[in-house]
C-alpha cells in the first residue's frame, strides 16, 4: 500500500505563521498591568495560515 505524504501547511506570506501580536499602548491600568491590544494578519485573520488557491478546487469539477 502506497503511503502518502503529508502535506505542510500553507503559511500566510505576510505574516510568516505569526498572525496575532500583543502591542502595548504605553501605561498600566488601576492594578499594575500593562494596557495592551492585540493585532491581527490583515491577510489571514489571525489563522497563520492561507487558504487553498480557488484554482485547485476549481478543477474538480464533473
Amino acid at each position: 500500500m502506497a503511503h502518502r505524504p503529508t502535506t505542510t501547511a500553507r503559511i500566510c506570506p505576510d505574516c510568516d505563521g505569526f498572525a496575532s501580536a500583543a502591542i502595548t499602548l504605553g501605561g498600566r491600568d488601576r492594578t499594575g498591568n500593562r494596557r495592551t491590544i492585540t493585532a491581527h494578519c490583515p491577510t489571514c485573520h489571525g489563522t497563520g495560515t492561507r487558504p487553498a488557491s480557488s484554482r485547485a478546487t476549481a478543477g474538480s469539477r464533473a
